[in-house]
């Protein structure tokens, strides 16, 4: 499970608590934003949406929802006006981060995403009338991690590598 779907479950076990019934985990899940600035934590819940059925401010429900929310992956909730600002525990994460990369091994990140749909990515293309310059190694580079990530969510690549200008 995720840390934003594990963020979810305890913003709405917590409003359950306060008798709000209609924001189930999928509806919390959904509202979760990343803050402009790192400063301000990991992930923030805006609490807009509750006032009307808490009958209470937005900042008033943010800061009561930070004294209740709590554990791992957590490390602090902070209300900061009508946001419920969340930092995440960077060893709690960094451990299950690794220890999941450990487990699944090469195939960690593989998913069917592109259910073995073409893609077609192009590399250098140099045109063969010039001289070579980094440019084209940096290119070529660039394209085959771009295929290689492409590979890992399911598509079939179709690397490109088209030679420009032949003359006459």
């Amino acid at each position: 499970m995720s840390y934003k779907h594990q963020v979810a479950e305890k913003i709405a076990d917590a409003l359950a608590q306060q008798g709000v019934e209609n924001f189930p985990k999928e509806t919390v899940y959904a509202m979760l934003e990343t803050p402009p600035n790192p400063a301000m934590g990991d992930i923030a819940f805006p609490c807009f949406q509750l006032a009307k059925a808490l009958r209470k401010a937005p900042p008033m429900i943010a800061a009561e929802l930070a004294g209740q929310i709590s554990g791992a992956p957590l490390r602090e909730a902070t209300a900061v006006g009508p946001y419920v600002n969340l930092f995440l525990d960077q060893a709690v994460v960094a451990e299950q981060v690794i220890g999941t990369i450990l487990s699944q091994g090469s195939a960690y990140g593989d998913s069917n995403l592109g259910q073995g749909r073409k893609v077609p990515i192009d590399l250098s293309s140099p045109n063969i009338a010039k001289p070579f310059s980094m440019g084209h190694l940096r290119s070529t580079v660039i394209g085959n991690a771009i295929a290689n990530i492409m590979e890992k969510q399911g598509y079939q690549p179709v690397r490109i590598n088209h030679l420009g200008d032949w003359g006459t």
